[in-house]
């Protein structure tokens, strides 16, 4: 999900739910708080979503990663390769 594309599309959507509550309504006090909780609903919807995508992605690759270690013989810690955490191209890593 493409951060300002959600946002952008979000304000457009309470826009209209605003002209729409305003025209139904005719109540500028009503209309502002009925967008207001659309705004908190919209973001708990999108929060959720969030969550959902990310428990899908980790169930995913907990399921790959179950698959790959059945498949693939026992390895040791001895087999690895030391790695340096840092990154040498950074001049603050010098």
């Amino acid at each position: 999900m493409y951060a300002p594309r959600v946002f952008v599309s979000m304000i457009g959507a309470l826009a209209v739910f605003a002209v729409a509550t305003y025209v139904l309504n005719g109540s500028l006090t009503t209309t502002l708080i009925q967008t207001a909780i659309c705004a908190v609903l919209l973001q708990i919807g999108y929060f959720g979503g969030v969550l959902f995508l990310v428990w899908k992605e980790a169930r995913a690759r907990n399921a790959a990663r179950g698959m790959s270690s059945a498949l693939a013989p026992a390895r040791d810690d001895k087999d690895k390769i030391p790695v340096s955490p840092f990154n040498n191209s950074e001049p603050f890593n010098q």
